[in-house]
């Protein structure tokens, strides 16, 4: 279970600014740790691994306020990144298809009628007000697309929401500095409520399977 937070960790000591980029291209659709993500890469920045230095093409990165930037700003272009794909993934696809398909994308119907309750309340500011909240902000992305909302105005309220985020996050990193140890073995324990809900959302998905299935048989067996 440790592993979730080494393999991100490590992930971002081998590839630096690549790995914050990639991992906040895809928590715009799956959630990807983005709260590890960036307070590691924030450290980082700090220079809490003498071991280890965030580089820009190549170049070192000698100040922390640098590395802060770069690591807030790979964190942000990311994300949005990441918005527009999933927005373009709702767009093409369709609710039918979603519906379907969307447990693949960890979006089942269920979250996809939570989504659009919001859009009919809130509209497009769901999209700015989700972007701060955890978990909750990625599964904003495609149901965004599905309800066609118009791409630029969702893409900068998009931006909007996701630069205090990523730029909060990664101030926390270098905040936390040379206290990085402790944070991270405060850390672990957020590995077993992962590994935990991933247990629950399969035993919930294997219950509706059997209960369907049961469904179907009633009425031969009648």
């Amino acid at each position: 279970m440790g592993g979730i937070t080494e393999a991100v960790t490590g992930s971002i000591a081998d590839y630096g600014l690549y790995a914050i980029f990639i991992l906040s291209v895809i928590d715009a659709v799956f959630p990807a740790a983005s709260e590890l993500v960036m307070v590691y890469g924030g450290a980082l920045a700090a220079g809490a691994f003498s071991e280890e230095q965030l580089k820009l093409f190549g170049q070192p990165l000698d100040s922390t306020f640098a590395g802060f930037l770069a690591v807030a700003l790979a964190g942000t272009i990311g994300y949005v990144l990441g918005s527009v794909i999933g927005w373009g993934i709702g767009a093409w696809a369709g609710r039918p298809f979603l519906e379907r398909h969307g447990r693949w994308l960890h979006l089942d119907e269920a979250k996809l009628v939570k989504a659009e309750s919001w859009f009919e309340r809130w509209g497009a500011w769901v999209v700015l007000g989700g972007r701060c909240l955890p978990v909750v902000r990625s599964f904003i992305s495609i149901p965004a697309g599905v309800a066609e909302m118009p791409l630029g105005r969702y893409t900068v309220l998009t931006t909007l929401g996701s630069i205090p985020w990523y730029f909060g996050l990664a101030a926390v990193g270098v905040a936390v500095g040379a206290s990085w140890e402790r944070f991270n073995e405060a850390w672990h324990y957020a590995d077993y409520a992962i590994v935990a809900l991933i247990v629950l959302g399969v035993a919930g998905l294997v219950a509706r399977e059997l209960r369907r299935r049961a469904r179907r048989r009633a009425p031969e067996q009648a």
